[in-house]
């Protein structure tokens, strides 16, 4: 018992691996509204990097025949998969949002790290990492987000709103036809059932927007992944499906392997200089050929017409290759980054060389800063990014994106996306000089970030930030706490008294502090590629859970719980394999600490024991317990529950405070 309420703090050590746990809609309100109100940002998104358009010029583009007032999106990956990074994308430009992948294998086992992106990029991950039905939740939850955040006027207006939502589905005709993968196909299509769930979650000072006309069809436009050996027969059997019996327009996305493995092997080795790149010889014999291709899409095309339907095509899909860095545990992985960028961009070029009729095209691969506005010039329709946001600065490196549009077009004389093509296409970038150059070579790509030997433990490092952004799903975040040295004792105890034992030291020398929300971090592994400093941020900082049962269930050595009452913070805590809790009575001045055997009451003003229990009514047996847990629970209580710094691990505690 502490205070009165049951504790168990047993738990199995055997803690299953991370999986997501997505926020519920209330808690990503509180938290947004709460963050811009003090901080003036969204998710750890500063509001001097949103997007409130360009002055004076019009980027919007047709998708599918829906209006989009950008070009630009996330490719199916790591930043569309939760309603947190939709919503990061969309508040930092992107107006065509590519959602990751489903399949209907949604319970897989992703070895982790899953990404490593120190430089070139690659990664072992390719779907959705939550069950359809979580999936659809999750994409439904963020389009009404993304309303509310509007018609909140929060943002102020004027703030470019035309947004679309793209699906992606892989990877076979069983799966995609399966009645699983059907009628979450469906489920976006009308979404009411799931709208309605939702908004019977909006109550107190999120009861305004409850009646919202939020937008039923989150979706009618789907993406076909083209993965794993999908010959052109099963493709054009899954477009018909999609096309057909769902009544969804579609863009086929197409392999690297197209180029054939000739070619292929060429521009990486000999061109481009990654010689250390093995290619995966199975996926260019069972992948998509190119002559298949040039057949399949005009008749695909022909059929859509027939449908009153649309299809377009995407270059390109990751490149499998062999794992040669040791980093994952999977024999083979996915390659992204600057060599996709010109594997990409030749298919492309390729591709409309051959076409008799023009065929709009979407782009991925590589893009960041300096080639977008190159892209866009070229007519692609999104272009899409992801390497780039893995990068220090994450979802804020977009803000360049725009700024470098602007430039390209106004130096153009073109005042809107159509008038750019036509004008700057001709001289944008194409395969053969981005291979000319060496910004997409081995050579200017293959550092790594620069690592200073210190190792990370709960509280202190050198506060550089990085952590943070290039998380995908903001599960890290910062926050402050006293810089204190404290002197403190433990305390034996004994049937009928207390006596006080040497102790030792704990020092806090930042105020700036780092730790982690479990529920939105998969263990991906980004921050730990970026982090100057030896060890995990996610792993060694304190992995905060949004609910007991998570914590339960997944804290192992390091996790935390907070509860936060009107009168008492409540913190549960596993600290190297052993789980406390902690209650801080701070109107009382004091504080109950349970351990695993013993329940002590403890004087804030000085840590000093004044009573103590066995627990679970044990016997009055002498025991010594640990003052120093104590200090580091009492330490994360405060700081975590402090409302002036609002993040996943105290916004559901400060409800009507950020309503």
């Amino acid at each position: 018992m502490v205070c009165g309420i049951s504790i168990d703090v047993r738990r199995d050590r055997e803690s299953e691996a991370l999986m997501f746990t997505p926020i519920p809609l209330p808690n990503l309100l509180h938290r947004a509204f709460g963050e811009y109100a003090r901080e003036h940002k969204i998710f750890d998104l500063p509001a001097s990097k949103f997007f409130r358009g360009l002055p004076g010029l019009d980027l919007s583009v047709d998708f599918h025949g829906h209006h989009a007032s950008t070009p630009l999106g996330p490719a199916a990956g790591p930043h569309g998969q939760l309603a947190q990074n939709i919503a990061l994308c969309w508040l930092a430009g992107s107006r065509i949002l590519e959602l990751k992948t489903v399949q209907v294998l949604d319970e897989l086992e992703i070895p982790r790290p899953c990404i490593d992106a120190a430089n070139v990029g690659y990664n072992v991950e390719w779907s959705q990492e939550l069950r359809l039905e979580e999936s659809l939740q999750e994409y439904v939850k963020a389009a009404m987000f993304l309303e509310i955040l509007q018609a909140s006027g929060v943002l102020g207006h004027g703030i470019p709103g035309g947004t679309v939502f793209d699906m992606s589905v892989g990877y076979n005709l069983e799966g995609i036809r399966s009645a699983r993968v059907r009628s979450w196909l469906e489920g976006m299509k009308n979404a009411a059932r799931v709208i309605d769930q939702l908004r019977a979650s909006l109550a107190g000072g999120l009861e305004t927007y409850r009646h919202l006309p939020f937008r039923t069809c989150v979706s009618d436009t789907v993406s076909l992944s083209t993965f794993h050996g999908c010959p052109a027969g099963e493709i054009e059997g899954i477009a018909e499906f999609l096309m057909g019996e769902m009544g969804l327009h579609l863009c086929v996305k197409l392999n690297p392997t197209l180029l054939g493995e000739e070619e292929t092997a060429h521009w990486l080795h000999e061109v481009l200089g990654y010689e250390e790149i093995q290619l995966h010889r199975p996926a260019f014999e069972n992948d998509l050929q190119w002559d298949e291709a040039l057949d399949l899409i005009p008749r695909l095309r022909r059929r859509a017409a027939a449908l009153g339907r649309s299809v377009t095509v995407k270059f390109s899909n990751t490149l499998v290759v062999k794992n040669h860095k040791g980093v994952f545990q999977d024999e083979l992985m996915y390659l992204s980054g600057a060599p996709l960028h010109v594997l990409a961009l030749r298919l492309a070029e390729k591709f409309r060389a051959a076409v008799t009729e023009p065929v709009p095209i979407s782009f991925s691969g590589g893009i960041d800063a300096h080639n977008f506005a190159d892209a866009v010039a070229l007519g692609f329709v999104p272009v899409t990014t992801c390497t780039d946001l893995l990068r220090p600065g994450g979802y804020g490196r977009l803000q360049r994106y725009f700024v470098n549009l602007g430039e390209r077009m106004r130096a153009a004389g073109a005042g809107n996306i159509a008038d750019f093509d036509r004008l700057h296409g001709p001289h944008a970038e194409t395969a053969d000089a981005a291979a000319a150059s060496q910004r997409y070579s081995r050579e200017r790509n293959h550092g790594t970030p620069r690592k200073i030997g210190s190792q990370l433990w709960m509280f202190d490092c050198i506060t550089c930030d990085k952590c943070v952004p290039v998380c995908p799903n903001d599960a890290n975040f910062a926050y402050e706490t006293p810089a204190v040295t404290v002197e403190y004792d433990n305390f034996q105890l004994l049937p009928g008294r207390i006596r006080a034992v040497p102790g030792g030291v704990l020092r806090v020398v930042k105020q700036h502090q780092f730790a982690n929300f479990a529920d939105a971090c998969n263990d991906c592994g980004n921050c730990a590629v970026f982090c100057p400093e030896e060890g995990a941020p996610q792993q060694a900082k304190p992995r905060f859970f949004g609910s007991l049962a998570a914590w339960q269930k997944h804290a192992a050595g390091n996790g935390f719980y907070l509860e936060q009452g009107q009168d008492v913070i409540r913190i549960f805590g596993a600290i190297d394999g052993t789980s406390y809790v902690l209650a801080l009575h701070l109107k009382d001045g004091i504080a109950w600490f349970a351990t695993d055997d013993s329940e002590v009451e403890v004087r804030l003003s000085d840590h000093q024991v004044q009573a103590w229990r066995p627990k679970d009514n044990g016997a009055l047996t002498p025991r010594t317990v640990d003052m120093l847990p104590y200090l580091k629970l009492r330490i994360l209580a405060e700081s975590i529950s402090d409302p002036r710094h609002v993040h996943f691990a105290n916004a559901a505690g400060h409800q009507e405070q950020f309503a």
